[in-house]
């Protein structure tokens, strides 16, 4: 692929490592994000269209990039003028990561990485300070990979239904004294205090 962006004048890589199907990059400090959190049991056949047919292939999908393997595709990438975006998608899309570490959810439970795409309401619990200390140590990880001064680092597609009902995050809503505003709720705003804090 960066043989045939090169060809074509391309100089940008978003390179899109996090999802709620898989965590795909080596975090060495949290190994339960790609042992667990990198593989998911199986996944949908042909193109989800809307509708209740989740049939799926029942063969588990998955993998990871080892922090070697990282090194390697940005010297490529380099070699032929590209630089390397690196994706790690937060504080939504991270079902994967709950898959691993169900302790940062808000609410308690087991949880699978996804086999199916969309959007999710079970997110990082912002409230949790081993959420931040969890992102933080995989950002100092991929800020020592990267070269480039970009980290896309997501936001989109946050369901908040979970934060409204939990009380760590309303506790921090309350500690930081965050008010909606311009007609967002508090939780936007504790959204934009976690990832300020990444």
């Amino acid at each position: 692929m960066l043989d045939i962006m090169a060809l074509h004048q391309l100089n940008v890589f978003h390179w899109h490592l996090t999802d709620d199907q898989g965590w795909r990059i080596e975090i060495e400090k949290h190994p339960e994000l790609t042992r667990i959190g990198g593989w998911r049991e199986n996944t949908i056949v042909g193109r989800y269209t809307g509708g209740w047919d989740y049939s799926t292939d029942g063969k588990p999908h998955g993998g990871y990039y080892t922090q070697e393997q990282v090194k390697e595709v940005i010297a490529y990438a380099q070699q032929r003028h590209i630089m390397v975006i690196p994706e790690i998608d937060l504080p939504g899309h991270t079902t994967a990561v709950l898959a691993a570490y169900p302790q940062l959810a808000c609410v308690p439970g087991e949880y699978k990485v996804a086999n199916r795409w969309g959007v999710f309401w079970d997110v990082i619990c912002a409230g949790n300070e081993a959420s931040l200390t969890l992102f933080k140590d995989v950002m100092d990880e991929v800020c020592t990979l990267f070269p480039g001064e970009y980290i896309h680092i997501g936001g989109d597609e946050c369901v908040k239904e979970r934060w409204k009902a939990c009380a760590k995050c309303q506790r921090k809503i309350k500690e930081l004294h965050l008010q909606g505003k311009d007609g967002d709720a508090a939780e936007e705003q504790l959204q934009s205090f976690f990832m300020g804090e990444v």
